[in-house]
C-alpha cells in the first residue's frame, strides 16, 4: 500500500487536498472519482521532493542529455491532432505515445515525446507529463487535458484542443498581418527622420552660419536634435536601448501589465478589438470545455485563463464567484459589460434555458470572429492613412524648419 497525496477540484469549483492510502495510483483517482471530485493532481507523498526535482530536471533537458527548448505551435499542434487520432482510433495511450516518439523527425520535439513517454509508462498521469514543459504546453492546455482523462474523453479533448489551437492562430496571424504595413511606414518615417537629420540639415546649418542670422526656435530645436544625432548618436542609442528596457521590464511586472492593459483598453476602437479578441477565445474555450463534460465552474475557471488579458480575466472572476453561489451564467456575464455586450447575455441566457449553451458559446465565437476580422481590415484602413499623415506632420515639420531662415535671407543680406 502507497500514501497519495492529492489536490482535487468539486463541481462547484472550490480545490480540495488530502491524502489516500491505495495499491496504486489508478485505484486512488478511482477513490476520488467515487467521491464526485475532479483531480487536478495526485502523487506519492514519499516521493514528492524527487517529483519536484524531476519537473525541474525534464524542464531543460530531455533524454539523452538532448535540451529542450520552446517547441513551436505547429508542432504542438501536429502532435496533439496525432495523438487525438491514435486515440479515437482505439490505440492505448502508451502505444500512441511510443508511435509519436519514433515518428519524431525534431530532436526537441522526440526528446520531449520520449520524456513524456517514459513519464506516462512509470505512470504518471499524461497531463502530469505535459505540465513538466510549460513552454511548451501552457495551462489551459494542461487543464483541458486532466480534465479529458479524468472523466474518460481524453480523445475528444484533445481534437478540440488541436481546432481550438489553429483557429487561435489564423486569428492571431490575421492581427500580425493586419500589422505588417503601419509597422513598415513607422519604420520608414522613422528612417526619413535619421537621414534628414544627419545628412540633409547640415548642409542649411552651414548657411545659416554663413550669414549670422538669429535663427527661429523650431529651426534651433532641429538643428540641437541633427547635432545631437550626428555627435552623440552613441548616447542617444543607449538612451533609446535603457529607455524600451526600462519600460519592458515595467510591463513585466503586475502593476505595469495591469496598467498597459486599461491604457489600451481605453483607446477608441483598439480597445473594442481587444476586448472582442477576448470574448472570442473566452467564448470558444468555454463551450469546448462544456461540450466534453467539463463541470460548468471548472470550465470558467480555465476559460478565464485563456482571455490572455488580466484586466479583462479579473471581470470574470467576478461572475465565477456568482455562478458558484448559484447565480445564472448569463446574469453572472451581464455584470462584464466591457467584454459581454448585452446582445450576448442574452444568447447565453436562451442557451441556458434550451440546454444547448455549448452549441451556442461556439458559434457565438464563430459569429465574432467574423466580426473581428472586419473591425482588424477597418482599423488597418483607419491605421494606414493616419500613419502617411504622421509621416507627413513629421518631415513636413522639419523641411518648413529649415526654410523659415530661408525667407529671412533678404534681410539679413541687406
Amino acid at each position: 500500500m502507497s500514501v497519495f497525496a492529492y489536490t482535487a477540484m468539486g463541481k462547484d469549483g472550490r480545490m480540495t487536498s488530502g491524502t489516500l492510502t491505495c495499491d496504486s495510483r489508478a485505484a486512488a483517482l478511482a477513490q476520488i472519482g467515487k467521491q464526485g471530485l475532479m483531480p487536478v493532481k495526485i502523487e506519492q507523498a514519499k516521493d514528492t521532493a524527487a517529483a519536484a526535482r524531476k519537473v525541474q530536471s525534464n524542464a531543460s533537458m530531455g533524454p539523452g542529455g538532448v535540451r529542450v527548448g520552446k517547441l513551436s505551435a505547429r508542432v504542438v499542434e501536429g502532435f496533439t491532432r496525432e495523438l487525438s487520432n491514435l486515440l479515437a482510433g482505439g490505440v492505448p495511450l502508451s502505444r500512441a505515445l511510443a508511435l509519436l516518439k519514433r515518428e519524431a523527425s525534431n530532436q526537441s520535439a522526440k526528446a520531449t515525446w520520449v520524456a513524456i513517454y517514459e513519464d506516462v509508462m512509470g505512470g504518471t498521469a499524461l497531463a502530469d507529463a505535459l505540465a513538466k514543459f510549460p513552454r511548451s504546453f501552457p495551462p489551459v492546455y494542461i487543464a483541458m487535458v486532466r480534465a479529458g482523462e479524468a472523466g474518460g474523453f481524453l480523445d475528444v479533448v484533445l481534437a478540440q484542443i488541436a481546432d481550438f489551437r489553429t483557429r487561435e492562430a489564423d486569428l492571431k496571424g490575421k492581427v500580425k498581418a493586419a500589422m505588417v504595413y503601419p509597422i513598415i511606414l513607422g519604420f520608414l518615417a522613422v528612417g526619413v527622420v535619421i537621414f534628414l537629420l544627419t545628412f540633409f540639415i547640415p548642409q542649411f546649418k552651414g548657411i545659416f552660419e554663413q550669414f549670422g542670422a538669429d535663427l527661429p526656435v523650431l529651426t534651433q530645436i532641429i538643428v540641437a536634435a541633427s547635432n545631437a544625432i550626428k555627435h552623440d548618436g552613441l548616447v542617444v542609442a543607449v538612451v533609446i536601448v535603457a529607455l524600451v528596457v526600462g519600460i519592458k521590464r515595467l510591463l513585466a511586472t503586475k502593476a505595469g501589465r495591469r496598467r498597459s492593459e486599461i491604457i489600451v483598453l481605453s483607446v477608441p476602437m483598439l480597445g473594442k478589438v481587444i476586448a472582442h479578441f477576448a470574448l472570442v477565445r473566452f467564448a470558444r474555450m468555454l463551450g469546448t470545455l462544456v461540450g466534453a463534460g467539463v463541470p460548468l465552474v471548472a470550465s470558467l475557471k480555465v476559460a478565464r485563463e485563456a482571455i490572455g488579458n488580466q484586466t479583462l480575466a479579473d471581470t470574470v472572476s467576478h461572475s465565477v464567484e456568482q455562478v458558484q453561489r448559484g447565480t445564472a451564467l448569463s446574469k453572472a456575464l451581464a455584470s462584464c459589460p466591457q467584454l459581454f455586450p448585452p446582445s450576448v447575455v442574452e444568447m447565453v441566457a436562451v442557451a441556458e434555458e434550451t440546454g444547448r449553451l455549448d452549441k451556442e458559446l461556439i458559434r457565438l465565437a464563430a459569429t465574432y470572429e467574423v466580426d473581428l476580422d472586419r473591425q482588424l481590415r477597418l482599423l488597418v484602413s483607419i491605421a494606414e492613412p493616419m500613419m502617411l499623415f504622421l509621416m507627413a506632420g513629421i518631415i513636413g515639420t522639419v523641411v518648413i524648419g529649415m526654410l523659415l531662415p530661408v525667407f529671412n535671407l533678404s534681410e539679413v543680406v541687406h
